[in-house]
């Protein structure tokens, strides 16, 4: 049994405030960490290549989560504003590819409405989700034109659909509340209704497929 969510702006807010928070956390952590080793006289010339090439690394990371989380969160734009697809690609490739996960866009140029550019996103999120070991994230368009919708494919070792999201991409949960872990699939449905779609998630043998219609 479940219970439509009932959220009120403020909430929704702090929350997806604190899901970019959790996403920057680690990398944001990981460059402090190199800083002490670097501060820190008794370091070896070797200890000290390592902490500067984590930084590195985490820097980088933690600038693509934030571009990522701008345009997948953020305003991106005054009302009514399109959003280069081009660019929400370039956005995607540095949030989503680790070393574990390889991201497949078949997606063509075009510049379209930002609350659907937005949902792409944050159904590459879900994507992610459902290949917790990394694999292969795969983008293809449904459709054309300003009302294009997408159709992606999860493939990797154990891929599963998470149990709550399809509920929460419904606009409910088992006990009508959510939490900063659970809004983010809650917003992607904001999003899907938002556009006049449905996200729908399926299993296809080995492979999770996420698409709107």
């Amino acid at each position: 049994m479940t219970t439509a969510v009932a959220l009120d702006a403020l909430d929704l807010a702090a929350l997806l405030c604190s899901r970019v928070c959790h996403d920057l956390i680690s990398p944001t952590g990981a460059i402090v960490n190199g800083l002490e080793v670097l501060e820190e006289k008794e370091s070896d010339q070797q200890t000290k290549d390592f902490a500067l090439d984590l930084i590195k690394k985490s820097a980088k990371a933690a600038s693509a989560r934030l571009q990522f989380c701008r345009l997948a969160f953020g305003a991106a734009g005054s009302a009514g504003a399109q959003i280069d697809l081009g660019d929400a690609h370039n956005m995607a490739r540095g949030f989503i590819e680790d070393g574990k996960t390889k991201l497949v866009w078949q997606l063509p140029p075009a510049l379209l409405p930002k609350n659907r550019v937005k949902l792409l996103l944050n159904m590459l999120i879900i994507a992610g989700q459902t290949v917790p070991r990394g694999g292969t994230i795969e983008v293809s368009p449904i459709g054309e034109g300003q009302n294009i919708g997408f159709r992606l494919v999860a493939s990797g070792p154990n891929s599963r659909i998470p149990e709550a999201i399809p509920t929460l991409l419904e606009g409910a949960s088992e006990n009508g509340s959510v939490d900063a872990h659970a809004i983010q699939p809650f917003y992607a449905g904001l999003l899907a209704r938002a556009c006049g779609l449905k996200v729908e998630l399926k299993a296809d043998g080995e492979a999770i497929v996420i698409s709107t219609r």
